[in-house]
């Protein structure tokens, strides 16, 4: 590789500091097989964007969640992703002199860390127009710096947190539960607010939001009481939940899956979300039947079983529609319903059926928690038993030869097994398709009889 330009620095700056974690790590070990002094000069520049990176998490680590929102679409303190390199750049400039104290893995690591932490709080509140320009969401600007400066003041407690929610959100000891209501306690005496901004740097890190219902339920002795924890400051964390499960329940309310298939999967990831969200309050908090919450719960608990039980109503339809029966005459007036075997066995009506077929399997843990798995359950046996039935009557005619030709019959057998497999009935795909392979496989010729 030929030298490098000062332009062509310049833009592979803005790469690197672009690539994650994980693709810097791999960039590394490739760029040091390159040949050339460029190469050489590209690798002293991925090895000091990763010690960048290492000692900015030394010291901003709890906070570098925060500067995006949050995945799952719920309600949290998080700051523009621009203020963070502006933060760092500016605190790192007053400590210049230290940052190299940032690599011992000793106490001075952490006295410079919080000096740099001290300088980035002071720079908020003298400077904040260098870090959080005027132009950059000014809606929230101004709370914004005063979360972001509080947050700061915080991290020694925020540190030895992030490292306890494993427990917290498990089975704590007693030990583990008094030093969380002690890191909180801490922070309460630091601002008034500081037990409330403390709980949104560890929201940060759960990447499971209803998780945050364990961690305030052993926050103090009587947390775990609606009673209690509706009239704090901490209620705000359950209305930020009920309100994300309000906004999925109206999603799926509104969600047309014959109008958006491609929309089917994220279809049963809200069923799912919703359900693990509405099980962590029953089992954390204790709601009141009356109360706000109470029936705040119920009525979604209620709205997401009746769209549940639309989903299933719907399912069976489209089954119906693309493996339809039709009245055989038996004898006299005699008639009973038969597999209708010349239909298209591809396109947009067998890619829905299937998708929805791999929805009624995938939401069976969101039934059982809204108390309709038996339904589900019956529902997919009666979809089993008439996917049998129309590869029987495939089979019959492939050996018969009649009905339509052959690869039509076996297309709509290889259908039929797949839509078998959407509904974890593997046992009866493998049986079909070993059939059919059977049925496909020309007959021996006859051995000619000796003269």
């Amino acid at each position: 590789m030929t030298a490098l330009s000062d332009t062509h620095r310049a833009g592979l700056a803005r790469m690197l500091r672009q690539c994650s974690d994980r693709e810097l790590k791999r960039l590394g070990p490739a760029v040091s097989r390159l040949p050339g002094p460029g190469a050489a000069v590209m690798g002293q520049m991925v090895r000091d964007e990763a010690d960048h990176r290492r000692r900015r998490d030394l010291v901003l680590g709890p906070l570098l969640p925060m500067f995006a929102p949050r995945e799952d679409g719920v309600e949290g303190l998080h700051f523009p992703a621009a203020v963070l390199p502006a933060l760092w750049q500016a605190a790192t400039a007053r400590e210049a002199q230290w940052l190299d104290r940032l690599d011992a893995e000793d106490r001075d690591a952490e006295l410079v860390a919080g000096r740099i932490r001290q300088a980035a709080a002071t720079l908020l509140r003298d400077r904040p127009d260098d870090i959080w320009p005027p132009s950059l969401e000014p809606g929230r600007r101004e709370a914004g710096l005063a979360e972001l400066a509080g947050c700061l003041d915080l991290m020694h407690l925020a540190r030895p947190g992030v490292e306890g929610l494993h427990a917290w959100v498990r089975r704590p000891d007693g030990d583990q539960v008094a030093e969380l209501r002690l890191l909180l306690r801490d922070a309460a005496v630091i601002a008034p607010d500081g037990a409330r901004r403390l709980l949104e740097i560890w929201f940060a890190h759960l990447n499971d939001a209803p998780l945050i219902l364990r961690v305030l339920a052993h926050s103090a002795q009587a947390a775990a009481r609606e009673a209690f924890l509706s009239e704090s400051e901490l209620a705000d964390f359950v209305e930020r939940l009920l309100a994300a499960v309000d906004r999925r329940v109206a999603r799926l309310d509104a969600f047309r899956p014959e109008e958006d298939r491609a929309g089917i999967e994220t279809l049963g990831v809200d069923l799912a979300w919703c359900a693990g969200v509405l099980a962590e309050l029953d089992l954390t908090l204790k709601l009141r039947p009356g109360s706000a919450w109470g029936r705040n719960v119920r009525d979604a608990r209620a709205r997401v079983a009746d769209r549940l039980a639309g989903l299933m109503r719907l399912v069976e339809r489209t089954v119906e529609t693309v493996l339809p029966t039709e009245q055989v005459r038996l004898v006299g007036r005699m008639t009973r319903p038969a597999p209708r075997l010349d239909i298209p066995s591809r396109g947009d009506p067998i890619d829905m059926a299937e998708a929805l077929l791999k929805l009624l399997t995938a939401v069976r843990g969101v039934t059982s928690a809204f108390g309709c798995e038996s339904e589900r359950r019956q529902l997919v046996d009666r979809l089993t038993e008439r996917l049998m039935s129309h590869a029987d009557a495939a089979l019959e005619a492939l050996h018969a030869g009649t009905g339509p030709d052959g690869l039509a019959l076996l297309d709509l057998l290889e259908t039929v097994a797949g839509f078998m497999t959407a509904l974890q009935a593997e046992t009866a795909a493998r049986t079909v398709r070993r059939r059919a392979a059977a049925a496909a496989r020309p007959a021996p010729n006859p051995s000619p009889e000796p003269a």
